[in-house]
């Protein structure tokens, strides 16, 4: 399992955002293999974003690898914690 705290650029998430908004959110979700969020979005002026999704992609932004849907955990001791973390406004945290 990866170290949550391993994602530290606001800039990969910011790139895994821009690219959700650029293919939308059903090809996003189906690209990298994720699920629809079950309970955590984080939510920007531009939307709200599958929390888990948006930070297995941002790894992988910032580190060359995409984590997948199965390597790690998306609730609020993992991804969405994690994102909450780096300023991100996330639904059910916040």
């Amino acid at each position: 399992m990866p170290r949550y705290s391993a994602l530290t650029d606001r800039s990969a998430v910011e790139q895994a955002l821009a690219e959700f908004d650029r293919i939308g959110r059903d090809a996003f979700l189906h690209k990298y293999g994720f699920g629809a969020a079950r309970e955590y979005m984080l939510v920007t002026d531009g939307g709200f974003y599958d929390s888990k999704a948006i930070f297995g992609v941002a790894y992988g932004y910032q580190h060359g690898r995409c984590l997948g849907a199965d390597e790690f955990s998306g609730g609020r001791a993992g991804a969405a914690g994690r994102l909450a973390e780096l300023g991100y406004s996330i639904t059910g945290i916040n």
